[in-house]
């Protein structure tokens, strides 16, 4: 026979694989999963966890319409069956119905939020599925339903329901107009209340956001209290960022602890469950020596917190769906570099300022528009850099052009090095001189971040 090929149906998402069966006299063979050949023909890497087996004795045994919150692939051993799907998820698809006969040469992936319906069409006929969520009593709950009978899919089922064997429970299930879509799975911001945990929360309205006291990762009941099966991608938002505090004795015990000890725990779940995990890093995994730093540089952490930050993203990486998005100078909603330099301007104050430390100001709404279509466009997994446009500047430049925005003159500023800045200051973490991150790659993605000045001059009214 011809070898195993797929055909796209009108239901996103919804694959049909003819698949050889290699028989003589003795009976049939056949690969009812092949994982590598039919991700090669587009099935997504959905990572079944459970097989599970239904007979039906007689033809007329109809079942449905079930719209599951997990992704399935359903094929059969034995018999003949009458196949019916319906997208109930949310969208322009809502309703769309799709029908097929299946015998043991046909396997068909259903997605997630698509409801599926079989009625045999010949005694013993056994059927089995592959699902990638562990089945339990309480995931009932999260099924959407569709009735059999609907006039509005209006499903033409070989044996007339009227002669067909049906649950009770399957002749109650809800009319089209009475469905509620099956929501999409939800994404997790996990450092919800810092500057980027906001600007993430306010671009994903029905996000799930994580934060102190209440979510700890070092607390096993709080990691289990999320319905983690649900989630549909993890953006990882937190650290301890505290660079100078962390060259201290505690400092460093803390540093540690969160920003590699405890995304472990986040990666363990992020793989224990096939979440995509999004993970925010820095360019203090990086010495400064480069002028640019890209993507495939090698670490060279000056500080602790660097070091910490460079164990983290090794960790992430090891994970088969990834996203590192490494960035600097970050500006948002909270306390930051742009914020003091506003409030000294306006009390009057001439600063000095560092002017030997370059690098480009990364804005939140930027640095999370950029996460979120990475996300929303499943581009390819590994490191991207990302922060705002524009030429590269020193510390005391941004201070300048935040002293004339504010109506000063920037020499009210007074440009210092690092070293007389630090000279009265002992005990302060190592800084990369240079911080400025190639944008090719996040270009080659499809996603351009704003000039960093046009976004200093709307962050400053």
């Amino acid at each position: 026979m011809s070898g195993l090929t797929v055909r796209q149906t009108p239901i996103e998402g919804l694959l049909v694989f003819d698949i050889p069966l290699h028989g003589d006299a003795r009976g049939w063979f056949k690969e009812n999963w092949q994982r590598a050949k039919m991700l090669e023909l587009g099935l997504p890497d959905f990572g079944p966890v459970q097989n599970n087996m239904s007979f039906n004795a007689a033809a007329g045994s109809t079942r449905g319409l079930h719209a599951e919150p997990w992704d399935k692939m359903i094929s059969l051993a034995n018999g003949r069956i009458f196949g019916a799907w319906v997208d109930l998820r949310p969208g322009d698809g809502f309703g769309t119905v799709f029908t097929l006969e299946l015998g043991p040469e046909t396997a068909v992936f259903v997605p997630r939020g698509v409801a599926n319906g079989y009625q045999a069409l010949a005694p013993d006929t056994v059927y089995s599925y592959l699902v990638n969520e562990h089945w339990s009593p309480d995931a009932r709950g999260s099924y959407t339903y569709l009735n059999l009978a609907d006039e509005t899919v209006a499903i033409d089922w070989p044996i007339p329901l009227s002669q067909a064997e049906i649950s009770a429970a399957d002749a109650a299930h809800p009319r089209l107009a009475d469905v509620t879509p099956m929501a999409p799975k939800r994404t997790v911001v996990v450092g919800c209340k810092g500057q980027l945990g906001r600007a993430l929360t306010a671009l994903l309205p029905g996000s799930l956001g994580l934060d102190l006291p209440e979510f700890d990762l070092r607390d096993p009941a709080a990691i289990a209290s999320v319905p983690w099966g649900q989630v549909g991608t993890i953006i990882n938002a937190a650290a301890y960022t505290s660079v100078d505090a962390a060259e201290t004795h505690e400092g460093r015990r803390a540093c540690w602890d969160v920003n590699v000890a405890c995304l472990s725990r986040l990666v363990e779940v992020a793989r224990q469950h096939r979440i995509p995990l999004v993970h925010v890093s820095t360019d203090y995994v990086f010495d400064g020596t480069a002028e640019t730093h890209t993507e495939h540089e090698a670490f060279s952490p000056l500080g602790v917190y660097g070091q910490t930050k460079a164990a983290g993203d090794a960790l992430v990486a090891t994970l088969p769906r990834h996203w590192i998005v490494r960035t600097s100078w970050v500006i948002g909603d909270g306390n930051n570099f742009v914020r003091t330099m506003a409030n000294l301007a306006d009390k009057g104050v001439k600063p000095s300022v560092v002017g030997d430390q370059y690098g480009r100001l990364t804005f939140t709404t930027d640095l999370a528009a950029g996460i979120v279509h990475l996300i929303s466009t499943n581009a390819p997994g590994g490191t991207y850099n990302l922060t705002n446009t524009g030429p590269t500047q020193s510390w005391a430049d941004i201070a300048k052009r935040v002293f004339e925005l504010r109506g000063r003159s920037a020499d009210d500023v007074t440009e210092v090095t690092t070293a007389e800045y630090f000279a009265d200051k002992p005990g302060m973490a190592p800084r990369p001189t240079h911080s400025t991150l190639a944008l090719s790659k996040l270009a080659e993605a499809g996603f351009e971040p704003a000039n960093a000045d046009d976004r200093l001059r709307e962050y400053l009214g």
